[in-house]
C-alpha cells in the first residue's frame, strides 16, 4: 500500500481463479477475477465495470485513491459484496449469463461498491454513529450510476420504490435516526441515499460537488464524523444545514410531502402517477380511465406499476397492449397475475419464450396449475432451462415434473436423486435453500437430506442459518421426523 488504510478492509481471496484485464480511463489497472468454467459469463457479470469506473471518478471529482483495483466473487459469500481496499469481493451468485442479466445483475453491487473505495475506504467514520457516511454515500453514487447506465427514469423510479419502502416504516413507527448506530439496512443506505438527494437538491449541484470534494480531500486516509462533513458542506455552499440534520438525520421520520415533491419536479412519469392516485382518491376504481395514465407517457416503470397494482381491473385494451410489448419488465408483471385464465392462453403461453428466468419461472408454475392437460408440452418446452445461479428453474422443473402423471415415468427416480441432492453443502446456499423448500413442500426429506439440514443449522449465512433452523423446528413438531432427526444425531 502506498496509503494508509483502515485494518478492518484487509482481505485475502484464494481460489482457481483466471482473470479479464481492463484499464479505466485514468489509467488505473482493473482485474477482474473469475472461475474458469465461467469464461463465457464474465462480459454479463462484469458488463459496464470500465464505464461504472470512469463514471465514479468523473462524478465525484478526485482520483480514485488506491494503484489498483480487483473484483473476486466468491463461493456463499455473507454478504452481496464487500468493499475491502482496492478489492471488491461479492457473491458468486451474481456471476450471470445473459438471459439473466435482466433478472438479477452485478451492476449496482458493482458500482455501489467501488464508491466505497471513496467514502469508506478513503475516509473512514469514527464509529457507528457516523455509518451514514459510509453505506447512505456509497447507495446513492450507486443510484447516480444507474442513472448514468439506465436513465432518468430508472433512477427516479429506484429512488422512489425507496420512499414508499421508508414511508412505510415512518407509517407503522418503525423508523430510524440515521445517527443511530444500531439503525437497519434500509435507514443506513436508502434514508442515507435520499438525505444526499435531497442534500443536493438544497444546494445545487455545483455547491454540493465542490462540498464533496472538500470533505475527501480534507479528511482523505482519515477517520471523520458526520459533522466534519456537514461542516464541509456548509463552507462550499454559504448555507446553514441545521434544519437539513433536523429533518433527514435526527428525525426517525422522513420529510415524505417534501420528497415526493421533489421526485415531480423532475419525473413527468411520477407526475403522472400522482394524477392517477388523486383520481382514485376522488372516484370509484371502476370508472379510472387506465388509458390515459398507460398511454400518457412512454415509461416502462409506470406501465409495470400499472400492471402490478390493478392487474384485475385493467381493461382488455391495456392487457393487449402489454402481451404485445417486447419489454421484460413489463412482461415480466404479466406473469405475476394471480388468475391466468382472464387472459388469452396462447399470450400467456407466449411468456415461456421470453429472455428472462424469472418470467418463464413464473409463467410455467401459473400454466401448470392452470391448464393440467398441457402440462407436458410445457415441461418438455422448458426442459434443458437452468435459470439463474440459484437453479430457480431447474429446481421449479424437477418438482413440477415428478408431480405430473405419467411424465416420464422412467426418470422420477433420477428426477428426484438430482433434486435430492442439491441440499448438498457443496452447491451455494441459495440452491440448498430452494432444494429443501420444494422436497419439504411436496416429497419429504431423505436421511442425507436432514443431515444437510442439521448442517446448515450452524451456516455462516444468518438468512440461511434461520430458514433451516425453522424448517427443522417445524419438522421436529412431527413425531415421525422427530424420531428419524434423533436416530441420526445420537450416531
Amino acid at each position: 500500500m502506498q496509503h494508509p488504510m483502515s485494518s478492518y478492509l484487509l482481505a485475502f481471496a484464494v481460489g482457481n481463479y483466471e482473470k479479464q484485464e481492463l484499464v479505466s480511463k485514468s489509467g488505473i489497472p482493473i482485474t477482474n477475477y473469475y472461475y474458469p468454467k465461467d469464461s463465457v459469463r464474465v462480459e454479463p457479470t462484469y458488463r459496464y465495470t470500465q464505464r461504472i469506473f470512469d463514471f465514479l471518478e468523473d462524478e465525484i471529482g478526485l482520483s480514485y485513491p488506491w494503484q489498483n483495483y480487483k473484483q473476486i466473487p466468491v463461493h456463499d459469500f455473507l454478504y452481496a459484496g464487500m468493499e475491502n481496499t482496492g478489492t471488491t469481493i461479492f457473491s458468486d451468485g451474481y456471476v450471470i449469463d445473459s438471459t439473466a442479466f435482466v433478472d438479477k445483475n452485478y451492476v449496482n453491487v458493482n458500482a455501489h461498491e467501488l464508491a466505497h473505495q471513496w467514502f469508506g475506504n478513503l475516509v473512514t467514520e469514527k464509529d457507528g454513529n457516523h455509518h451514514w457516511l459510509h453505506e447512505g454515500f456509497a447507495t446513492y453514487y450507486a443510484y447516480l450510476t444507474e442513472r448514468e447506465l439506465f436513465g432518468d427514469d430508472h433512477f427516479y423510479w429506484k429512488l422512489y420504490t425507496s420512499l414508499m419502502q421508508l414511508q412505510g416504516l415512518a407509517e407503522k413507527v418503525e423508523g430510524e435516526s440515521l445517527l443511530n448506530p444500531k439503525a437497519s439496512s434500509l435507514t443506513f443506505y436508502e434514508k442515507g441515499a435520499w438525505a444526499l438527494f435531497m442534500l443536493r437538491e438544497q444546494l445545487g449541484e455545483k455547491a454540493f460537488r465542490k462540498g464533496i470534494q472538500k470533505y475527501l480531500q480534507k479528511y482523505s486516509f482519515r477517520n471523520v464524523t458526520v459533522s466534519d462533513f456537514l461542516e464541509e458542506m456548509e463552507k462550499a455552499s454559504g448555507s446553514d444545514l441545521s434544519d437539513f440534520k433536523k429533518d433527514w438525520l435526527d428525525s426517525t421520520g422522513i420529510p415524505y410531502e417534501e420528497a415526493k415533491k421533489s421526485l415531480a419536479k423532475h419525473s413527468a412519469s411520477l407526475r403522472l402517477l400522482y394524477d392517477m392516485e388523486a383520481d382514485f382518491s376522488r372516484a370509484q376504481r371502476d370508472d379510472i380511465d387506465y388509458a390515459k395514465y398507460w398511454n400518457g407517457s412512454p415509461s416502462i416503470h409506470l406501465k409495470k406499476y400499472i400492471l402490478e397494482k390493478h392487474q384485475n381491473i385493467l381493461p382488455e385494451e391495456i392487457i393487449e397492449k402489454a402481451f404485445a410489448s417486447d419489454t421484460v419488465p413489463i412482461r415480466q408483471a404479466l406473469s405475476l397475475v394471480t388468475d391466468i385464465k382472464s387472459y388469452p392462453k396462447a399470450a400467456f403461453e407466449s411468456l415461456l419464450n421470453d429472455k428472462s428466468y424469472v418470467t418463464v419461472e413464473n409463467s410455467l408454475f401459473k400454466l401448470w396449475q392452470a391448464y393440467p392437460q398441457d402440462r407436458k408440452r410445457y415441461l418438455d418446452k422448458t426442459k434443458e432451462l437452468i435459470g439463474l445461479p440459484n437453479k430457480n428453474l431447474r429446481l421449479l422443473w424437477l418438482t413440477l415434473a415428478m408431480l405430473t402423471e405419467d411424465y416420464r415415468g422412467s426418470e422420477t427416480k433420477a428426477y428426484f436423486d438430482e433434486l435430492s441432492g442439491y441440499t448438498d453443502p457443496r452447491y451455494s446456499f441459495e440452491v440448498r435453500q430452494g432444494a429443501f423448500f420444494y422436497l419439504k413442500e411436496a416429497f419429504g426429506f431423505t436421511d442425507q437430506n436432514l443431515k444437510d439440514l442439521i448442517q446448515a443449522t450452524t451456516h455462516h449465512s444468518w438468512q440461511f442459518k434461520k430458514f433451516a433452523r425453522e424448517t427443522l423446528d417445524g419438522l421436529l413438531k412431527d413425531p415421525d421426523y422427530k424420531k428419524r432427526v434423533q436416530n441420526l444425531t445420537d450416531h
